[in-house]
């Protein structure tokens, strides 16, 4: 659309191929912020696509455009002036853009283009986040039509309670004259003419949550009812001062956005009370194994160093990381952990390797540098290479100006040819697809190779290395021996798959299959520490999936799969008012608990996305306090990112708006004599949380809703049953 002409995009065109969606965040660490070049919108037309407009960058990495359409059906991409992989966005899949609503997006020369019907001729917004790789449409409505529809379309109330007793009919939950329990407030009542009448705790959020009052004992432990505890160890507790610098690695004095912090498995394994006492039963820790040393540029404004704290840039996979600790100190934190019953999910990758670092290329020998006049030592300056600082006019990025990527030496004494794609001279070149890419210009193991490797040079010259060569390995076989060898070893009970969409699905299924057998092996030779029989489960990290079963979990041996949905399209309303959870509640049970080899981990905050907290300037604890119970009662699995339940304030983020979310646990908050309103906080969490923990039925069982008013539901599993009942938020 130049001038003032309007988009002319072809109606009712054939839908294309379709090819999945390329790159997501998976480390938001990796979000690319604004772009460096220019995109445009792009319709069909002729004998292939028509640039119509550039989009505006309108701030936080967000760009906008604005196009005139008429009713009917239409496609369009967006993409820069080459359509090159990563700036070249179209849809996942053929469904259509709805209105209104975020939508994940693939950003790697899709050919299935964006679809969108039209019931209303006007002008429409495209909002487009590279960095969330989502995609927005609005109509732009006049301000005068939407003061009148605000005014006739008065918001729903939500219920009110006045302080006082509750009466609900309990159905056939319960039978007449039975005892019934309010687990939060612990009171009593009997059941007579159906009915049961008690009083909501004061703190409760006008919440009942009723069980027999027989039911002493809790369920045994079941993954379809399993709460996950999210924990970047190195934010969460520090209980070993002395490892904080390791390698090399330091404080930069500033806001310590991307350097590490100082947790630590010591550290975490002293918190497993506190998540005992919290309710969860399963705890997913960043990966332990073994870090780039020293940093890469942080931001797309390269203004901080950005270490590997979160656990997603190996180096080696056969050592625990010294900043998190020793072997034994690991071992220590799993049995610790199996002790209180909570299962030890691992995060790991498989996608990618770390990157290139100053102080990685000193340390252990390799790459190249560009030819100066004066010795390299002079130019860097500092006899550590870690310590080096950008000068006038420069950045954390400018290092790379030092390192000269062309010199084929890199594939002597690096990762080598035949172990990963790069855009670094002499290696294989990254593809366009979602296998085959490098996500965030991360060094990209070649996983689907047939060929036998030996060690890359890295680890062959690496001295305290205990990855030995396996005759006749290939990549893929590498990876997974010695991914599996920590479940053999420490007794892991599970992984959380990171970039899962960017390797192939047979590698994903063999390595469920070898992480099964190496459990089993450790529950055999382990049996004083073994706590079931339970065999090794897996989630995965499939970005923008929702509550549908997928081929992750037919051919890739997924148990699970992160729902990335319930924050946008369950939690806001959810929050208004509890009542408004029986669509999403009611439509998650009935997709998860029909299928037994189908289940979801579903978030209300992430470290790739935003913290629910804080996902504007309004927010309060009052209200934030209103969405621990339609979350904490979803049916599914559910995963509380550390400081959800304390309301962890965002953190330092320079120009990486996700590095903010892990910000350092707010412990204080929550001590005694710390924050009143974050203390009640986290016990409502605690009520809850115990409450899942005790009954698989929440999670697991068949939802049936009871009353309109006061609204109440109940989840039954065979001899399980509970009611929630909501008698409306207190006045």
């Amino acid at each position: 659309m130049h001038g003032k002409h309007t988009l002319n995009l072809v109606a009712g065109a054939v839908m294309l191929a379709s090819l999945s969606g390329c790159g997501s965040n998976d480390v938001a660490e990796h979000s690319p912020g604004p772009l460096n070049t220019p995109i445009y919108l792009y319709y069909p037309g002729g004998a292939g696509w028509q640039m119509d407009q550039k989009l505006k960058h309108i701030g936080d990495g967000v760009y906008r455009a604005e196009m005139t359409l008429g009713k009917g059906q239409f496609q369009f991409r967006i993409a820069d002036s080459g359509f090159t992989c990563g700036t070249n966005f179209a849809a996942i899949d053929s469904t259509r853009l709805k209105l209104n609503q975020s939508t994940k997006l693939n950003s790697c020369n899709s050919k299935q283009n964006f679809q969108l019907k039209v019931f209303r001729s006007g002008k429409y917004e495209i909002l487009l986040d590279p960095a969330a790789e989502s995609i927005q449409i609005s109509l732009v409505v006049p301000p005068e039509e939407k003061a009148a529809a605000q005014t006739a379309s008065a918001p729903q109330q939500c219920e009110a309670w006045d302080g006082g007793d509750v009466t609900v009919a309990v159905g056939d939950t319960f039978a007449e004259g039975s005892l019934v329990r309010d687990f939060y407030s612990g009171a009593t009542a009997t059941v007579i003419g159906g009915n049961v009448t008690l009083t909501p705790a004061q703190e409760s959020e006008g919440l009942l949550l009723l069980e027999p009052a027989e039911k002493e004992v809790s369920d045994e432990f079941s993954w379809d009812n399993a709460t996950v505890y999210f924990v970047l160890t190195d934010r969460f507790e520090n209980g070993d001062p002395s490892n904080d610098n390791s390698y090399g690695r330091q404080k930069d004095g500033k806001d310590e956005i991307g350097t590490f912090h100082g947790g630590d498995l010591k550290g975490l394994t002293a918190k497993l009370d506190y998540l005992d006492e919290l309710g969860v039963n399963a705890i997913w820790l960043s990966a332990p194994y073994e870090q780039i040393h020293g940093w890469v540029g942080g931001g797309i404004r390269g203004d901080f160093k950005h270490y590997a704290y979160h656990g997603y840039y190996v180096l080696d996979y056969t050592k625990v990381d010294a900043n998190m600790g020793t072997e034994e100190e690991f071992r220590t934190f799993v049995d610790e952990a199996h002790k209180r019953g909570i299962r030890v999910v691992m995060d790991i990758v498989m996608n990618h390797t770390g990157y290139a670092t100053l102080g990685d290329m000193q340390e252990f020998k390799f790459g190249a540098f560009q030819e100066f006049e004066q010795p390299l030592q002079e130019i860097i300056g500092v006899e550590s290479w870690n310590d080096w600082e950008p000068g006038p006019g420069e950045t954390y990025h400018s290092f790379n100006n030092l390192v000269d990527y062309g010199n084929p030496i890199w594939t002597e004494n690096w990762w080598g040819r035949d172990w990963i794609r790069t855009d670094i001279a002499g290696h294989k070149k990254p593809g366009r697809n979602d296998r085959t890419m490098m996500l965030a210009y991360l060094p990209d193991f070649i996983t689907e190779s047939t060929q036998a490797v030996d060690l890359p040079p890295i680890l062959a010259n690496k001295p305290d290395t205990k990855a030995k060569p396996i005759e006749g390995s290939t990549v893929r076989q590498y990876l997974i021996t010695w991914l599996t060898d920590w479940v053999r070893e420490y007794g892991v009970d599970g992984f959380r798959v990171d970039t899962a969409k960017h390797v192939e699905m047979e590698a994903w299924a063999e390595l469920k299959v070898e992480a099964t057998k190496a459990l089993a092996e450790w529950k055999a030779a382990n049996p004083d520490k073994a706590i079931d029989d339970k065999p090794f489960w897996m989630t995965g990290e499939v970005w923008g999936h929702g509550v549908n079963k997928s081929n992750y979990f037919t051919e890739g041996g997924f148990d699970s799969i992160i729902n990335f949905r319930y924050q946008n399209d369950g939690a806001l309303q959810g929050m208004e008012c509890f009542s408004k959870s029986e669509e999403v509640y009611n439509n998650y049970a009935a997709k998860i608990n029909s299928d037994d080899s189908f289940n979801v981990l579903t978030y209300l905050s992430s470290h790739d996305t935003k913290l629910f907290y804080n996902r504007n300037a309004k927010d309060n604890v009052a209200d934030y306090k209103q969405v621990a119970a339609p979350f904490l009662l979803l049916p599914g699995g559910v995963q509380i990112f550390y400081g959800d339940e304390s309301a962890r304030p965002f953190g330092p983020t320079g120009s990486d708006k996700h590095q903010g979310t892990r910000s350092d646990m707010n412990w204080a908050d929550i001590a005694e004599g710390g924050d009143a309103e974050r203390a009640d906080l986290h016990k409502h969490w605690q009520k809850l949380a115990q409450f899942r923990r005790k009954h698989n039925a929440i999670a697991a069982g068949q939802h049936q809703k009871l009353s309109e008013s006061p609204y109440a539901f109940s989840r039954t599993l065979g001899e399980d049953k509970v009611m929630v009942v909501f008698g409306g938020k207190p006045m």
